[in-house]
C-alpha cells in the first residue's frame, strides 16, 4: 500500500486552496498548493504522492493538464484528483485520464475517503 504524504493542490479559487490546504495539513498530508494551473505539469515533477486539481482553471482547462500529466513518463504514475462544481464534466475528466472524481462542494470525509483509495 502506498502512503499519501505529499498532495499537490491546485485551483484558481483562493479560497478553495486556502481552506482545503487547512483541512489536509489538519490531516497529516504536506500540501504544495498553487493557483495557476499552467505550473501543475512542471511542480508534478517534484513527485508528490497525489495531484489534486480543479477542472476548470483561468485560461487552461485541467482536463488538458491532467493528459499531459499521465503523458509523461516521469509523472505517469502519480494519482489525479479531479475536482469541478459540475457532475456533468465527471465523465470527460475520466477519459483524460483522472483517477478520481470529487464534485464540489465535497465533505472532507469524502476528500479523505477518496484520498485513501487512491493510495491503495
Amino acid at each position: 500500500m502506498r502512503k499519501v504524504k505529499r498532495i499537490l493542490l491546485a485551483d484558481d479559487d483562493v479560497g478553495i486552496v486556502d481552506s482545503t490546504t487547512m483541512l489536509l495539513e489538519m490531516m497529516g498530508y504536506n500540501v504544495d498548493s498553487t493557483l495557476d494551473g499552467s505550473t501543475v505539469p512542471q511542480a508534478a515533477t517534484s513527485s508528490p504522492d497525489l495531484v489534486i486539481m480543479d477542472i476548470w482553471m483561468a485560461g487552461i482547462d485541467g482536463r488538458d493538464i491532467c493528459r499531459i500529466i499521465k503523458n509523461d513518463p516521469v509523472t505517469s504514475k502519480i494519482p489525479v484528483l479531479m475536482i469541478s462544481a459540475s457532475k456533468d464534466i465527471k465523465a470527460s475528466a475520466m477519459e483524460s485520464g483522472a483517477d478520481a472524481f470529487l464534485e464540489k462542494p465535497f465533505e472532507l470525509q469524502e476528500l479523505i475517503d477518496t484520498i485513501e483509495k487512491l493510495a491503495n
